[in-house]
């Protein structure tokens, strides 16, 4: 079995953004040579999220809207962790969002649905963070 394990790094210029990054995970998965398997990703900070939906940016102004509907940013102290930090709602952000995404590789490509890509969506950006991207196969 084939192990294969990248960091895709990235740097929001804003506070929330998405990024669509299936195009950087197909690449790991010909670098990987994994014909057959599992790909996951996922986010490793506890303020971003990997997701899967549609490449729309209406639907992608619509998530921001709807997030920042359930969990604003200001008034800051309205949240108890804000007392060292900024950034209680991207935490909550995160938990509705997820942490990840696993998809079946067949074939030496990513098994998808219709419409399906995969995301980074950052809740505090401004700063270098990170995506893990891990592959097992053969």
């Amino acid at each position: 079995m084939k192990s294969y394990r990248k960091e895709l790094w990235f740097e929001v210029p804003t506070r929330r953004g998405f990024v669509n990054i299936t195009p950087d995970v197909e690449k790991c998965i010909v670098e990987s040579g994994v014909k057959e398997g599992l790909c996951l990703v996922n986010a490793m900070h506890i303020t971003a999220s990997v997701f899967i939906n549609d490449n729309e940016s209406g639907l992608h102004s619509d998530f921001d809207k709807w997030l920042e509907g359930l969990a604003p940013h200001e008034p800051t102290s309205q949240y108890r962790h804000n007392s060292a930090e900024d950034n209680a709602d991207a935490h909550l952000k995160r938990t509705i969002m997820g942490r990840e995404v696993v998809v079946a590789i067949t074939e030496g490509r990513l098994d998808f649905g219709p419409w399906e890509s995969i995301f980074y969506g950052e809740f505090d950006g401004r700063r270098r963070k990170r995506a893990l991207v891990k592959i097992i196969g053969e």
